[in-house]
């Protein structure tokens, strides 16, 4: 997951990957420019948190809320 500091979408994404009881490995763009470009190249996004699961781009906070509404979550944390 591609993160900041200071972002509140990003810690509610990480609770609910741990509620699932997935590990979140955290990418701070904030820290790190060059991880920033990875991030807005790989995505086409600014904002964060921007999360993959393996290689599928999730999108942020309320894709990963929506996806996980309506079950679609599970099947791609299995996967």
């Amino acid at each position: 997951m591609y993160c900041t500091a200071v972002c509140p979408y990003c810690v509610m994404a990480e609770r609910l990957l741990a509620s699932k009881q997935v590990q979140v490995t955290k990418i701070r763009v904030d820290l790190d420019l060059e991880r920033r470009n990875e991030m807005i190249a790989k995505t086409q996004r600014r904002t964060v948190p921007q999360i993959f699961i393996g290689d599928t781009h999730v999108g942020g906070f309320d894709d990963l809320s929506a996806l996980n509404s309506s079950g679609g979550l599970d099947p791609l944390l299995e996967g």
